[in-house]
């Protein structure tokens, strides 16, 4: 039977690239693993093939002179089904393939353990969140045993070769037509058990402690943002990285403040008298209290501007607007002076009178007499 041209049987392209080939060849090889499909003989020559066609367009040089004459660039097969000329060699390409293979398909681990990622929630005021802030945190962690340098033993001779990968930190798996080195289980790749337990931590290697960190809150941060430090948690096991360093932060709410984006909202209240006659009236921001005119005829709901004084435009050095909402309040429990002032000033703005001085009253009634007549 002629053979498969070697683009085919990996589904690329002539101009694919290695990266290309290389995961065509992966893709392939997990789907077809004679491990995979133990007992289909389809199966395990469709692997062979693979294997065949990879390891050469694996290969620049091979590649090159198949691309120019083909199969005849490497002559007759081998009895197993791959050219001799192409095996590759130990540490070639497809050597690097393979291995990452095995890891996919048996879970090999490596030997070097990255340490744990540490998770913080932090609580702030809303003005700090808003202007920007640094916080100095406390919180649990591990490091490394001090007394037995993270070993986990008194001392060098309360370590003994595993048992079970003879010091090796790996133990051998046989599957199928391949034998495969595999993280060993019981001493997690270190080669060693502890027999002899550290008094300190108890042969963990890791010991308890309060740590202490500055994280910057930058301005304008937001409620349920996350703040990445990275490397800052736990320490790594075997020369692995260490972890990270992940701070949520929460924010108070403000008893008068409200956020929405870059501006905040503010509702004032204002008596009649001040919304009729106009005044001066204190309303807090994010650095105090100003001073903001009241016209005289406000009506309540309006809104008014300040400038600037909303949440900082990340390092731009712009900021947002604060919008103040006044609402005319209507007095309770009247005096008897009050209520007959009152009283007054309801016979003085009759109806001619409120036609002129109330426009949304007039507007209103005028558009009552045009539905009901």
């Amino acid at each position: 039977m002629a053979k498969r041209d070697y683009y085919d049987v990996l589904g690329a392209k002539r101009s694919a690239t290695s990266a290309e080939l290389k995961k065509a060849f992966r893709a392939l090889a997990l789907e077809v693993h004679p491990d995979k499909n133990p007992g289909d003989k389809a199966a395990e020559e469709r692997f062979k093939e693979i294997n065949e066609a990879y390891a050469v367009l694996s290969d620049p040089d091979k590649r090159s002179a198949y691309d120019r004459i083909g199969h005849a660039a490497f002559g007759a097969p081998s009895p197993g089904g791959t050219h001799a000329s192409s095996a590759g060699g130990h540490g070639g390409p497809l050597s690097e393939v393979i291995e990452g293979l095995w890891g996919d398909l048996f879970g090999k681990r490596p030997k070097k353990t990255a340490g744990r990622d540490l998770r913080y929630t932090l609580e702030v005021e809303f003005k700090e969140a808003a202007l920007g802030t640094s916080k100095q945190i406390r919180f649990p962690s591990r490091r490394d045993c001090s007394s037995c340098g993270g070993t986990g033993a008194r001392s060098n001779s309360g370590l003994s070769p595993c048992v079970s990968c003879a010091g090796r930190g790996e133990v051998r798996v046989q599957q199928g037509v391949f034998t495969l080195g595999k993280t060993c289980p019981t001493c997690e790749g270190s080669g060693k058990i502890v027999t002899d337990p550290c008094g300190a931590c108890k042969g963990a290697g890791l010991i308890q402690f309060e740590r202490e960190f500055t994280v910057k809150i930058p301005p304008g941060t937001e409620d349920g943002s996350v703040r990445l430090v990275a490397k800052e948690g736990e320490p790594g096991r075997h020369g692995g990285p260490p972890g990270d360093l992940h701070v949520i932060v929460r924010v108070a709410p403000h008893p008068l403040l409200e956020r929405q984006g870059i501006h905040l909202i503010c509702e004032v209240p204002i008596s009649f008298p001040q919304a009729a006659l106009g005044a001066q009236v204190d309303v807090p921001t994010l650095e105090g209290k100003v001073k903001m005119r009241i016209p005289s005829g406000t009506q309540s709901g309006r809104m008014f501007r300040l400038r600037g004084k909303g949440i900082p435009k990340g390092d731009a050095g712009s900021r947002g607007d604060q919008h103040v909402r006044v609402i005319v309040e209507t007095p309770t429990n009247l005096t008897p002076r009050a209520r007959r002032l009152l009283e007054e000033l309801a016979e003085e703005a009759g109806d001619a009178v409120a036609q002129v001085s109330h426009p949304r009253k007039k507007n209103f009634l005028d558009k009552v007499k045009e539905l009901f007549g």
